[in-house]
C-alpha cells in the first residue's frame, strides 16, 4: 500500500484504560454516596457501603481530598463533600432553566408576603445563599448570592441544624462557635437542641433577632422527591414591619412556594 494512502487511514480509536476507568467509576459513586447521605462518613462505612476494600477506597479518598472533591469532616476521622464538589453542584444548579424557574417561584413568594425571600443551603458548617429576591423597600438587608451565614443564629441554619443527623448535629455544635451576635443569640448546645426539637415538631425555624439585632426571620425546608430535605426558603425583614406572629401569618405561602420548589431540584 502506497504511503500515502497508508496515511490517510486513521487508526482506530484507543478504549479507554480499564484501570482509569474503574478508579474513575469508583470515585463518581464515593461521591455520589456522600451527596446521597448527606453527611460525613468514615473511611469503613464508605468501603463497606461501596464494596470496596480498605485500602482502595483510601486511595480514592487520597485523591479526592487532594483535587478539592472532598474534605475532612470536623472529627477528621470522617470524610465529606469538599469545596470543589459543592462549586461544581452550585455551577450546575444556577445554570439553565430550572434556575430561572426556581427564581420565578422567589418573585412570586415576594409578591404574596412582601419581604425579601431567599433560597439556602447547607454548606459544609455554615448556610450558602443560593438565590434571592429583595422585596422594593428602602430599608431592607441585602445579602449576596454566594454568602456564608452561620447556622447557630439564622432561621435556615437551625432548620439545617434540626434535620441533621443527631450524631452530625452534635459535631457541629461541640465543634463550631457557636458566637454571641446579639443579646437573642443561642449560644449554648443544649438549649440549641431544645430549638431543633421545636423546629422538627412545627416544620419551620424562626431567627427572634438573633443573626441581627432588628431582624426577624422565618425558614421552612425544601424537600426532594425523596422528602430528604436539600434546601430551604426563608423570608427575612425589620422586626418594625415583620413582627414573629406576622411571620408566622406568611407561613402558607412559604410552604407552598417550597413545594414548588422541591420539584425544580
Amino acid at each position: 500500500m502506497p504511503a500515502r494512502a497508508r496515511a490517510l487511514i486513521k487508526p482506530p480509536p484507543r478504549e479507554p484504560n480499564p484501570v482509569a476507568r474503574s478508579s474513575a467509576e469508583r470515585s463518581l459513586r464515593l461521591l455520589t454516596l456522600l451527596a446521597e447521605e448527606g453527611r460525613p462518613q468514615s473511611l469503613a462505612e464508605l468501603s463497606t457501603r461501596l464494596g470496596l476494600a480498605k485500602a482502595t477506597t483510601h486511595r480514592l479518598c487520597t485523591h479526592l481530598l487532594a483535587s478539592g472533591f472532598l474534605a475532612r469532616d470536623i472529627d477528621e476521622r470522617s470524610f465529606g463533600v469538599g469545596p470543589a464538589l459543592r462549586r461544581l453542584a452550585l455551577d450546575a444548579l444556577n445554570h439553565g432553566s430550572a434556575r430561572a424557574l426556581r427564581h420565578a417561584v422567589l418573585a412570586d413568594l415576594v409578591e404574596k408576603v412582601g419581604e425579601t425571600c431567599n433560597f439556602t443551603t447547607l454548606d459544609g458548617a455554615s448556610v450558602l445563599y443560593l438565590d434571592r429576591v429583595e422585596a422594593p423597600w428602602p430599608w431592607r438587608l441585602t445579602m449576596d448570592v454566594g454568602v456564608h451565614v452561620p447556622l447557630h443564629c439564622t432561621a435556615s441554619g437551625k432548620l439545617f441544624l434540626a434535620h441533621m443527623a443527631p450524631a452530625e448535629r452534635d459535631a457541629v455544635l461541640k465543634h463550631a462557635p457557636l458566637t454571641r451576635m446579639t443579646v437573642n443569640t443561642l449560644t449554648r448546645a443544649r438549649d440549641l437542641r431544645a430549638e431543633c426539637e421545636t423546629i422538627e415538631r412545627e416544620g419551620h425555624a424562626l431567627d427572634r433577632e438573633e443573626f441581627i439585632a432588628g431582624l426577624v426571620a422565618i425558614a421552612v425546608p425544601v424537600r426532594d422527591v425523596q422528602a430528604r430535605v436539600r434546601a430551604a426558603i426563608a423570608v427575612h425583614a425589620p422586626a418594625v414591619r415583620l413582627s414573629v406572629e406576622n411571620a408566622m401569618a406568611r407561613l402558607p405561602a412559604l410552604n407552598e412556594a417550597a413545594r414548588r420548589m422541591g420539584r425544580l431540584l
